[in-house]
Parts: structure tokens; C-alpha cells; sequence
């Protein structure tokens, strides 16, 4: 396998005017997966029932999307250690492109289904690609200061999403279908963007990507997010589709880490997990991904159902976390910029964290707003110091011909963590609501049949006042167990991050880095020959399995 650098190659480093430019095309990506994600979230009941689908398929819809996203996560980041990582960034932004088109224009269930695989897949690119090409242009040290920009859009995307697909599907002439069409404008301005700044050294590789490997990663991902996912609902978590399933995710995860122990270039490195410093964080990210996802997703239903505000006021609700988490970020990251301390944030992060679950899980269907907005402020702060500075210490302890890949490996058990904290906290959540339903029922002289026991969010427009009582009180009662059982989570993160060593901050980007890597190798491999003392023909292997030679 041989590189070279390309004719007119683009410079190792960046003004801060041109890192400015490049990050308005990145978080134009960005805020488009962000946005695929969370605007259909109030849109979902009417699509389904404009498209005469089932109540598995609203899962499948929601489902097809995440898996596809979490499962490509490590294979987009192995890419991005071998091919032009700009290329790599518009190649996602055109199938969120594709697949937003044929969500939009969708006649059947099935073909929204492909679409959001599609959709995912692009989204996958976008959140390993993102991170990976921010390491590459700008130094660690002053990292921090442009993760802030990174989070802001994270917190608008987040907040934005739902609002809009609201008012689209409440606006006649409008309707369902823009919730997948709108991202699309910001999608191709992203491509224009990033052709027009972002400027990255060009390197030519022969490579042999590990397929195998790939296919059985993702593969038994998939087995066990759908497990994760569909357990509790379509089936029983003591199953014998559970034991198929988990059984065929482990059989094939099994064989992914025999093929890529072996392969040239494997798609997941195995040996990045010798570095301690990625080990802990990448354990760290999934409990900040359990945690992170459960307050955005169960807090919104608790709103709706417990507090019985609307779809767009509980949006509006969640504002107090969203800007704890934007203020944490930004302000941390500056802080750290400056001082080149960052350890400090992250042990203050997962503490900050754990206290706002401990006391979220303490709400019920009485608890003041005032009081709810403290407790998620706090988690919202924690999730802000915490999330991004993982990123930052893996970056800055890795070979900067591992970036891609100790990002995505990051990112992708971030989104684990998410999804199956969702999925296995969704089915607590179900029992929990059911068994307090029960409790109420028969306490109130009320018949139990059905009541208790049904699995679909109810209408509380139609409820009558006394079952529309024990229903918002068992709502409050099982979300706060939610928060109960996550903390420990946040806990096990604590404990991670202190066993992290801090290292000085690097002062020179993912480029220069390489450029440097790839110059010490080839001046390495160049020794005289034994017979002839020509050193002509030596080639050997630079970093990551590129091999270089001097002529």
C-alpha cells in the first residue's frame, strides 16, 4: 500500500479566520443530523396515520434511523484515516440529501423505512466526520474554544427540531413532508461551504478496506440495537427472539474482532485500546450517552403526559437543560484553551451530572417548574463539560494517524449508550407507569381492565378527570424512577474519568501532527543497503499501515 502527497497539496495549518470559515460548513453538517433526528419527533403520529402503517412501524421509523447511524459510526471514521476527509463529509451531506428526498416524497411506509436507513447512514458520517476534521485543522490547546460552537448547535438543533416539525405538521399548507424536506437547503449549503473553506492536505492511498470486518461489526450491532430496541414491545425480553438475536450479536461481534485482530487495516484499530486514556473515555462516553439521551427523550413525554403541557411548550420546557449544557460547554471550553487544564472539568462534569439526575429522580406529577429547571440545569452543565472534553482528551493522547479513528470509536459507544439506555429504560419506563396505573385503579374503585396494562401513550384530551389523575401521577412517579435508575450510570462515569491522566494539551493540529508522523517514518525507513549502500529502493511502513518511499 503506497501514498503520496498529492500536487498543491493544501498547508498542515490554518489561520483562525479560515478554521472560522471551515466550521461554518462543518456545523451546517452537523445541524443537520442533529436536525434529522429530532424534528420528526412530533410528526411521527400523523405520518403513521397518513400512511395507513401499524404501530410497529412508527418503531421502525424511529429505529431504522439510529441503528444505520450508530452502526456506520466506526466504518465513516476508519475512512476518514485513509481517504479526503472533505470528500468523505460532502459524500454524507448528499445521502442526507437523498434520503430526506425520498422521506419527503414517500407514498408507503416501506420507502420512509429506506429512507431514514439512508438518512442514518448519512447522520453517522456526519457525527464521527465532524469531530475527526475539527481535530485535524485545529490544535488541542485551542480546541476547546471552537467546541463550544459545536455545542451551541448541538443545543439549538436539539431544541429547534421538535419545535419545527410541530408547526410544520400544525400548518395546513405545509404539513408532514417538510419535516424531512427543510434540512435539505441547510444539507447543500454545508456542501458549498466546505468546498469553498476547508482546506485539508490531499493524500493518495491504495488501500484494502477490511469488508469483512465491516459487515460483521455492523452486522452484530445491528443484532443488538434491535434487540434493545423491540424488546419490552414487540416481544418479551425473556424471549426466544431475545436469545436469537443477543445470540447472533455476539457469534458475529466475536467473529468482527477475530478478522479484525488480523486485517491490514481493520476497520476498529483493536490496539487504540491499549492507549488507556481512549479505553476510559470511550467507557465514560457510553454512561454520558445513557444518561445524555434519557433526559432529552423521557423528559419531553413527562412534560406532555405528567404536566399536560403541549408538544411545543414541553419543546420550549426543555430550555433550562439545553442551556446549562450550551453555558458548560462554551465556558469550558474557553477556560480550558486558556489554561490547558482540562481533567478538572471533566471529574466536575460527571459530579454536576450525577447530582442533577440524583435529583430529577425525585420529581413527580406536582413538582414546581421552577425547581424541575434547577435539576436540569444541572444535568444539562454536566452533560456540557463532560461530552465534549472526552473528545478532546482521546484526540490529544492519540497518534494523529488514529484521530478518525478514536473519535468514531468514541462517538459510536456514546450512541450505544443512548440507544440501548433509551430502549432498556423505555420498557422500565412501561412496567413502571403500568404497575402504578394498577395501583391507582384499584384504589380509586376503578375498573383495572385494560387501564392499567396498555402499552400506548394515552390521549389525555379524551381522558375523563379521574383517570386522567392516576395517569399523569404514574407518569411522574415511573419518569422519576427513570432518573433513578440512570444516576448510578453517571456514577460509574465519575469513577472513569478519575482514573484519566491528564496530559499537556498539543499545540499543533491533526495535520501538522501527520505531516510529521509521515516525515519521521520516511526519514526512519531510509537506511543504505547492506550490499550496495544505495537507498533508493527502501520502503517501509508509516503509521496506520501507509507506506512511503523516498526516491
Amino acid at each position: 500500500m503506497t501514498a503520496t502527497e498529492a500536487p498543491g497539496q493544501a498547508p498542515t495549518s490554518m489561520t483562525n479566520r479560515q478554521i472560522l470559515q471551515a466550521m461554518s460548513g462543518l456545523m451546517a453538517g452537523m445541524f443537520v443530523a442533529i436536525l434529522a433526528g429530532t424534528v420528526v419527533a412530533n410528526a411521527l403520529p400523523r405520518i403513521i396515520a397518513d400512511l395507513g402503517a401499524s404501530q410497529s412501524s412508527y418503531t421502525w421509523v424511529v429505529t431504522s434511523e439510529l441503528l444505520a447511524m450508530t452502526a456506520t459510526v466506526p466504518l465513516w471514521g476508519k475512512l476518514a484515516d485513509l481517504f479526503n476527509q472533505k470528500l468523505l463529509l460532502q459524500l454524507s451531506l448528499a445521502l442526507f440529501v437523498v434520503g430526506s428526498l425520498v422521506a419527503g416524497f414517500s407514498q408507503d411506509v416501506v420507502t420512509l423505512i429506506v429512507s431514514r436507513v439512508i438518512q442514518g447512514i448519512g447522520a453517522g458520517g456526519l457525527t464521527a466526520l465532524a469531530q475527526i476534521v475539527m481535530a485535524a485543522i485545529i490544535p488541542p490547546r485551542r480546541l476547546g474554544k471552537y467546541a463550544g460552537i459545536f455545542g451551541a448547535v448541538f443545543a439549538v438543533g436539539t431544541v429547534a427540531g421538535p419545535l419545527i416539525g410541530g408547526v410544520l405538521v400544525d400548518t395546513s399548507w405545509l404539513g408532514w413532508r417538510w419535516c424531512f424536506f427543510i434540512g435539505v437547503p441547510f444539507a447543500l449549503a454545508g456542501i458549498v461551504l466546505l468546498q469553498r473553506t476547508l482546506k485539508l492536505p490531499t493524500v493518495r492511498r491504495e488501500v484494502r478496506i477490511d469488508w469483512l470486518g465491516a459487515f460483521l461489526i455492523v452486522a452484530g450491532v445491528c443484532a443488538l440495537l434491535i434487540w434493545t430496541s423491540l424488546a419490552g414491545n414487540s416481544f418479551d425480553w425473556a424471549s426466544w427472539q431475545t436469545a436469537a438475536l443477543v445470540a447472533t450479536g455476539v457469534v458475529l461481534l466475536t467473529a468482527a474482532v477475530f478478522v479484525e485482530s488480523r486485517a491490514a487495516e481493520p476497520i476498529i484499530p483493536l490496539d487504540i485500546f491499549r492507549n488507556r486514556t481512549v479505553t476510559l473515555t470511550t467507557l465514560a462516553s457510553f454512561f454520558v450517552g445513557i444518561a445524555m439521551f434519557a433526559g432529552t427523550v423521557f423528559l419531553s413525554q413527562y412534560f406532555q403526559i405528567s404536566l399536560g403541557k403541549t408538544p411545543t411548550v414541553a419543546g420550549l420546557m426543555s430550555l433550562p437543560m439545553i442551556g446549562g449544557l450550551l453555558v458548560s460547554s462554551t465556558v469550558a471550553g474557553q477556560i480550558i484553551s486558556a489554561t490547558g487544564k482540562w481533567k478538572a472539568y471533566l471529574v466536575a462534569g460527571a459530579v454536576v451530572m450525577m447530582a442533577g439526575l440524583g435529583l430529577l429522580s425525585t420529581i413527580d406529577a406536582d413538582t414546581h417548574f421552577g425547581l424541575l429547571s434547577i435539576y436540569m440545569a444541572l444535568m444539562g452543565i454536566g452533560v456540557g463539560m463532560l461530552m465534549q472534553n472526552l473528545v478532546l482528551a482521546a484526540q490529544n493522547d492519540v497518534p494523529a494517524h488514529e484521530l478518525g479513528a478514536a473519535t468514531s470509536v468514541l462517538s459510536f459507544f456514546r450512541s450505544l449508550g443512548g440507544t440501548i439506555g433509551t430502549s432498556v429504560l423505555g420498557a422500565i419506563l412501561a412496567n413502571r407507569v403500568a404497575s402504578e396505573m394498577t395501583k391507582g385503579l384499584a384504589e380509586s374503585g376503578l375498573p383495572v381492565t385494560g387501564g392499567g396494562h396498555s402499552s400506548a401513550v394515552p390521549d389525555m384530551t379524551t381522558l375523563p378527570e379521574p383517570l386522567k389523575n392516576i395517569v399523569e401521577h404514574a407518569y411522574g412517579v415511573a419518569t422519576g424512577d427513570l432518573f433513578l435508575i440512570a444516576t448510578p450510570f453517571a456514577f460509574l462515569a465519575l469513577l472513569t474519568v478519575l482514573f484519566v491522566k491528564e496530559k499537556p494539551l498539543k499545540t499543533t493540529s491533526g495535520m501538522e501532527r501527520l505531516a510529521a508522523e509521515e516525515a519521521a517514518v520516511a526519514d526512519a525507513v531510509v537506511v543504505p543497503s547492506p550490499r550496495t549502500g544505495d537507498d533508493s529502493g527502501v520502503q517501509d511502513t508509516a503509521p496506520g499501515g501507509v507506506g512511503l518511499r523516498k526516491d
